[in-house]
């Protein structure tokens, strides 16, 4: 991946405003259905401690603590406690332990898990092979690691057309936060490289997801990316005060696009499974 292409450090800052946006927006709009896939994947092995990275506001958690056996218990962290304290807020189905922690330099011991899962959280990772080689030091021999990423760009959607509204709108500086970040981690050999530079030397397995995303208007998914995500701080850097303004022009596009009613786009990701 390019320089260009590597995370900013401001990709990851979630703010409060951020989280409750995320939460009520782009969950419902594209993580669950991944959510379900993963938890459905995980629960056809054995486990019995499972650490949740780059948890978010625990739409996979919620996944996991509803299809895992009772008998198997669940740490969901993340970098952001703005995040978790959504996440916590929103509640499981069961006990799970929340706890702030960064990717990079895990707090548990060798050896401690059998299964690591990180939903769309990878991409974010500014030093992945350093992230992989955590999951697998924490990991147990014979365990596995379970991740998605989001596969390029143009094959989202909604994502696509609202990045390309905005390059309208700012072509000298465009804000390129889900071009860069959440859609530029999509090479399935890059992907394979880093888990070897990770410590891993069995192949990965990767799976190709397509999923349909829907929305009763377009103003649903233009909230959700506008102001649930990173792209929000750069929207309001380019355009002080404009930020409803510029989420309504995203809207249009959309519109445009899809229609004036409701809304359905397509969206992919990669799901990748990798044995220690």
């Amino acid at each position: 991946m390019s320089a260009a292409m590597q995370p900013k450090p401001s990709d990851t800052v979630f703010s409060d405003a951020v989280s409750q946006m995320y939460e009520r927006h782009l969950v419902p709009l594209i993580f669950e259905p991944y959510a379900a896939a993963t938890a459905e994947r995980l629960a056809a092995r054995p486990v019995t401690r499972v650490l949740e990275v780059a948890a978010g506001t625990g739409v996979l958690t919620r996944a996991l603590a509803a299809r895992l056996p009772e008998s198997a218990s669940i740490t969901a962290t993340d970098l952001n406690q703005a995040m978790l304290d959504k996440a916590a807020s929103v509640g499981t189905s069961r006990p799970v332990e929340w706890r702030q922690a960064n990717a990079l330099d895990l707090p548990f011991d060798d050896g401690e898990f059998d299964a690591v899962v990180c939903e769309f959280g990878v991409m974010f990772f500014p030093d992945k092979p350093k992230a992989f080689a955590e999951a697998r030091r924490v990991l147990r021999a014979d365990g596995v690691l379970l991740f998605s990423v989001w596969d390029r760009i143009e094959e989202n959607e909604f994502a696509d057309v609202i990045t390309n509204a905005l390059t309208s709108i700012f072509p000298d500086d465009p804000p390129q936060f889900l071009r860069r970040t959440p859609h530029g981690y999509f090479d399935q050999n890059s992907i394979a490289r880093d888990l070897r530079r990770g410590g891993f030397s069995s192949a990965p397995t990767c799976t190709t997801i397509a999923e349909r995303s829907r929305a009763d208007t377009a103003t649903a998914p233009s909230i959700a990316y506008c102001q649930g995500t990173p792209l929000r701080a750069e929207i309001e850097m380019r355009g002080p005060g404009r930020l409803e303004e510029l989420t309504e022009r995203a809207a249009n596009a959309l519109r445009e696009r899809f229609g004036r009613g409701p809304v359905d786009g397509k969206i992919q990701a990669h799901l990748v499974t990798v044995l220690k």
